[in-house]
């Protein structure tokens, strides 16, 4: 087992919060960071900044030229040993001369997890791995998931009242938060790969789905589960920049076509009449390489979700303001009829979000596909 120094945590840290740097960009790759030492020196830093570019230790090795040479390398993933874009981290470390390598975490995939250590090994380089891995995992909870359960991480997004209310009975929703929450919910989005909404939600709100930040062009998958095909190809997503995903459980029709003649692409996913097997559009997803999914939606398809395990985080935000009881809840759970029924929940953070109160949790039961 590696024992680490306080220069160690000092220096992964810094490789973590390098690697935060590529939040909204790095889609469908990890979020990667990395940190070059050479005697209790920093001699170079990188981070992966987009989907297609240098990987973060490329970049390190580049900052720090011939420096790199008998360095620590402070990596939160472990350096890849195959070819794509780009080619092996694990090379370009050991044409550098590099003498150490200190990984956060073995690489998810199985597949390939533990190849670029060991290529590391066995070319002299010292190799140390576990040095501060929740945190590292946290920076990707999507790509470790996808890579580990063959489906997206799941975000549950939602807005109420204090009194749990989403609607007036009407239907009536906008907004209940204010302003500050609803940029913080763009955020949100642009970390995302996928929004997943229910075709409840398209018909009474006509939302965009999309990210309106300044200097934000990637823009997340729209995805539109409607089981019936009952999508208008007038909705206000079809003309916006980005792609739009129609899952249904219907069978080719005039309205398939007439979506797809918009731009949108369909696919049908049945469960039985009406129904969209929620297992088999995660997987859907999870192939298309979709990191992290934000579930913007109605109570029904956000309890069927719940109940289901997969949602893995629930974002709240609370307005200090009270519905009534004639209001809408916040999800649809039938069946709950005694407190042992009841779905636990962990709070890992709350604060302030301008007027509102932003609730994170993570339900205590989930589920694989």
């Amino acid at each position: 087992m590696s024992v680490f120094t306080t220069d160690d945590h000092r220096h992964m840290a810094r490789a973590i919060e390098l690697a935060g740097r590529g939040l909204c960009t790095t889609d469908p790759n990890p979020r990667v960071g990395c940190v070059l030492v050479r005697d209790g020196r920093v001699v170079g830093e990188g981070w992966h900044e987009i989907a297609g570019g240098p990987h973060a230790e490329v970049v390190a090795l580049r900052s720090a030229g011939e420096a790199a040479r008998g360095a620590t390398a402070y990596v939160t993933l472990e350096p890849c040993s195959h070819h794509g874009k780009t080619g092996p981290c694990s090379d370009a470390l050991i044409e550098a001369g590099v003498s150490r390598v200190v990984s956060a975490m073995q690489d998810p995939n199985p597949r390939v997890a533990g190849e670029g250590l060991e290529r590391l090994h066995g070319q002299g380089v010292d190799v140390a791995v576990g040095l501060m891995q929740p945190q590292a995992e946290a920076l990707n909870p999507g790509f470790v998931m996808r890579m580990r359960n063959g489906r997206p991480f799941v975000r549950g997004k939602l807005a109420m009242s204090l009194d749990g209310r989403t609607a007036m009975a009407s239907g009536e929703s906008l907004w209940i938060t204010g302003e500050a929450a609803r940029r913080d919910v763009q955020r949100l989005r642009a970390r995302s790969s996928a929004v997943v909404s229910g075709i409840g939600t398209v018909l009474s709100d006509d939302p965009s789905l999309n990210v309106r930040l300044e200097g934000q062009e990637r823009q997340p998958l729209r995805v539109v589960l409607d089981p019936r095909l009952s999508m208008p190809e007038t909705a206000k997503m079809l003309t916006l920049p980005g792609k739009t995903l129609v899952v249904t459980a219907a069978s080719p029709d005039d309205a398939w076509e007439r979506l797809e003649a918009r731009g949108a692409e369909v696919v049908a996913l049945p469960d039985g009449p009406d129904r969209i097997d929620l297992p088999a559009m995660l997987r859907l997803l999870a192939e298309r390489e979709i990191n992290e999914v934000l579930l913007e939606t109605g109570a029904i398809l956000s309890g069927a979700m719940l109940r289901a395990g997969f949602i893995d985080e629930l974002v709240v935000y609370m307005a200090p303001r009270l519905m009534g009881d004639s209001a809408r809840g916040l999800f649809r759970l039938p069946g709950l009829d005694a407190m042992a029924d009841t779905l636990d929940l962990e709070i890992d953070d709350i604060r302030a979000v301008g007027r509102d109160w932003r609730i994170t949790a993570r339900p205590v039961v989930k589920a694989t596909v």
